[in-house]
C-alpha cells in the first residue's frame, strides 16, 4: 500500500471527472481519495510503483495521458521545488514567469529542443522525460532559475543537445 499526498485541486479533479475508475484499470491498482488530498494506492509493489510515480505527476500538473509515459521504463519524473529554492512568493512568481515565458514561448521552447515536458505548477517546475530529455531541458531551466539570461540559456541547452547526439 502506497500514500501519496498531491494537492486538493488536483485530487478533486479525479473524482470529478469520474477518471478514477479508468485511471485505476490502466494502472491496474485501487486507488482511493482520502480527506481531500490523500491518495491511498493498492496493488502488486510493481503496479504501485508506477501508480505513485503517474499520480505525483498528475498532481505536480501534468494531465493524465502524459503522466501514462511514465509506465514505460524510459520515462522519468523530476520536480524541483521552487519553495525549497526561494524564500518568498514573489521570487517564485518571478522564476515561474521566468520559465514560462512571453505567452508560454520559453516553456515551449525548452520542450521543443529537450524533447522532455515541462509543468509549472503551483511551487513546482516539473519534467517527464527520458534521462538525456531531462538533462538537457534542466540545463536551461538552471540557468533560468539562477538568473541567468534566456539567451545564455537557450545556448547552454542547444550545446548540451548536440553534444549529447
Amino acid at each position: 500500500m502506497q500514500h501519496l499526498l498531491i494537492p486538493s485541486k488536483r485530487a478533486k479533479l479525479l473524482s470529478e471527472k469520474g477518471m478514477l475508475k479508468s485511471i485505476e484499470k490502466r494502472l491496474n491498482c485501487k486507488i482511493e481519495v482520502h480527506d481531500e488530498n490523500q491518495l491511498v494506492i493498492e496493488g502488486d509493489p510493481y503496479d504501485e510503483y508506477n501508480a505513485k510515480n503517474v499520480m505525483s505527476a498528475f498532481g505536480r500538473g501534468f494531465d493524465i495521458d502524459q503522466a501514462y509515459m511514465l509506465l514505460s521504463d524510459e520515462y522519468f519524473f523530476t520536480p524541483i521545488n521552487l519553495k525549497e529554492l526561494f524564500r518568498s512568493k514573489d521570487q517564485i512568481t518571478r522564476v515561474k514567469g521566468r520559465i514560462i515565458g512571453q505567452e508560454g514561448k520559453t516553456k515551449e521552447y525548452i520542450e521543443a529542443v529537450s524533447g522532455a515536458k515541462l509543468c509549472i505548477y503551483e511551487g513546482t517546475v516539473s519534467m517527464i522525460g527520458t534521462i538525456e530529455q531531462i538533462k538537457v531541458a534542466n540545463v536551461a531551466i538552471q540557468i533560468l532559475l539562477e538568473g541567468g539570461t534566456h539567451k545564455k540559456a537557450y545556448r547552454v541547452m542547444e550545446k548540451a543537445r548536440r553534444n549529447l547526439r
